[in-house]
């Protein structure tokens, strides 16, 4: 799909509408030999990923206070936009390959469809075609544990780097620890503040060794899904950090 914007609707059609699919932005101008060189490249790319890109194509000429505000300098300039801000962007009639691959760094890979997806199966076949891929690793574990396969949950997060991985494997860790059963159970009920006191509460008490690092992983994966801003989260930091100091 190929949509003609000026400032009046750029908001809409390109910042609002790029928290629903990317739109890529083609600044050009009818007098630019460059512009209608890309174009063609431009537009096979959009047709054939329809639905999951979009292209918008502002007229500098007629729109000079969005191509200010975007500091474009020269054209053709083309910016991906994706929840609102520019993602990914370059200048130049470049080579139609090129533009592919520029378009194919905005869609979901065929593993990180399988992942939205979410069943075991798919979760299976998304990490056969990228074993690295943790967000998959992490769900699965998520599906094993659901069923009481903790054993093969916690071997598919060895290694895996990142808060939810390394939080959910050092839960798999503590869960032998009868202390930390409210803890947890709370965490299941969506009863998180007391979750978090308690897990913060627990790590305060341990002596230094794997157990406190493994508590502290714990309520980091937690604090780190909650989100930065959340009022809780800001809270919980503080207590933690008087807890590991």
């Amino acid at each position: 799909m190929v949509t003609d914007v000026a400032e009046a609707d750029f908001q809409r059609e390109v910042v609002d509408r790029s928290h629903q699919v990317p739109v890529v932005v083609d600044f050009w101008a009818p007098w630019c030999g460059p512009c209608r060189a890309l174009t063609p490249a431009l537009e096979k790319a959009a047709a054939a990923r329809e639905g999951e890109v979009l292209l918008a194509k502002v007229n500098t000429d007629e729109n000079q206070q969005i191509s200010q505000a975007f500091g474009i300098q020269g054209i053709p300039a083309v910016k991906a936009f994706r929840n609102g801000e520019v993602v990914d962007e370059f200048t130049g009639a470049v080579p139609p390959a090129q533009v592919e691959r520029f378009f194919d760094g905005l869609v979901p890979t065929q593993a990180e469809r399988l992942v939205a997806a979410g069943g075991e199966a798919d979760l299976r076949s998304a990490l056969e075609l990228e074993p690295a891929n943790t967000d998959a690793a992490v769900r699965l574990a998520r599906l094993l544990v659901a069923r009481g396969d903790g054993q093969d949950a916690a071997e598919l997060l060895d290694g895996r780097p990142g808060f939810a991985a390394e939080g959910l494997a050092a839960r798999l860790r503590l869960e032998s620890d009868p202390a930390l059963a409210p803890a947890f159970a709370s965490l299941d009920a969506g009863e998180t503040e007391a979750a978090l006191d308690a897990l913060i509460g627990a790590l305060a008490e341990a002596g230094d060794g794997e157990r406190k690092e493994d508590l502290r992983r714990a309520t980091v994966a937690v604090l780190d899904a909650l989100g930065v801003e959340h009022p809780l989260a800001r809270e919980s930091r503080r207590k933690l950090a008087a807890a590991l100091y």
